[in-house]
């Protein structure tokens, strides 16, 4: 399998493999492995990010105590990661259903933009179209550099809206931002361990806004 563009996933199979008893313990061992990887990256991650995701969902609370929106974005499986996203907050498992909407739901607008005026500006424009003051806008890249991705933080930061970047690496250029008031970083070089990681991190996130609204219920 060495010419196969998977083949990085599970390098110890040969395209002329015959053990198929070793075969299926070497997947197994590899699946626990990545488990077992993925398991302590999600873990770190909640433990070291605890305080700017406590901070992030306090301020979110407020946006959606004045009427504001999530509005979440992302490219390739950063916008499946986007549209989980607004789901868990739009049709939650228990608490109060959110507002929120998804930037890369709607392909008629999405590939009109891209063609129309360039795909740097495929979410900033949706920004300046949808988006008030008080909504929250949360833009997901595993390298920190997505350019459509900063521009609609940048577009959103400029609106007035809470801005939330969740990347991995380093960082990346979302890093150096200034139009990101709360970044969350999952420290790791392997796109699926950061996006499982990211994951944990919004359902955190969401079981504090939900806290914190529920809390500010009973007052």
């Amino acid at each position: 399998m060495s010419g196969e563009p998977t083949a990085f996933l599970y390098p110890f199979i040969e395209g002329d493999e015959r053990d198929s008893s070793a075969l299926v313990a070497d997947l197994a061992a590899s699946a626990r492995a990545k488990m077992e990887d993925s398991c302590t990256l999600r873990r770190v991650t909640l433990e070291r990010c605890a305080d700017v995701v406590a901070v992030a969902a306090e301020a979110m609370a407020d946006r959606f105590d004045r009427g504001g929106r999530l509005l979440a974005f992302g490219n390739g499986g950063s916008a499946t990661d986007a549209d989980g996203t607004v789901e868990l907050f739009r049709n939650p498992p228990g608490g109060r259903s959110l507002p929120a909407m998804s930037l890369v739901e709607n392909r008629a607008v999405l590939t009109a933009l891209a063609n129309d005026v360039g795909f740097d500006l495929v979410f900033a424009r949706q920004i300046i179209a949808q988006a008030q003051s008080d909504d929250i806008g949360i833009g997901f890249s595993t390298s920190g550099d997505s350019v459509n991705v900063i521009r609609a933080l940048e577009e959103a930061s400029a609106r007035g809206l809470l801005t939330i970047g969740l990347c991995g690496y380093e960082g990346g250029a979302m890093a150096g931002s200034d139009s990101i008031d709360h970044l969350v970083v999952v420290r790791s070089d392997s796109v699926h361990r950061i996006q499982e990681a990211q994951d944990a991190l919004v359902f955190e996130m969401w079981s504090k806004v939900q806290a914190v609204l529920q809390e500010r219920s009973r007052l």
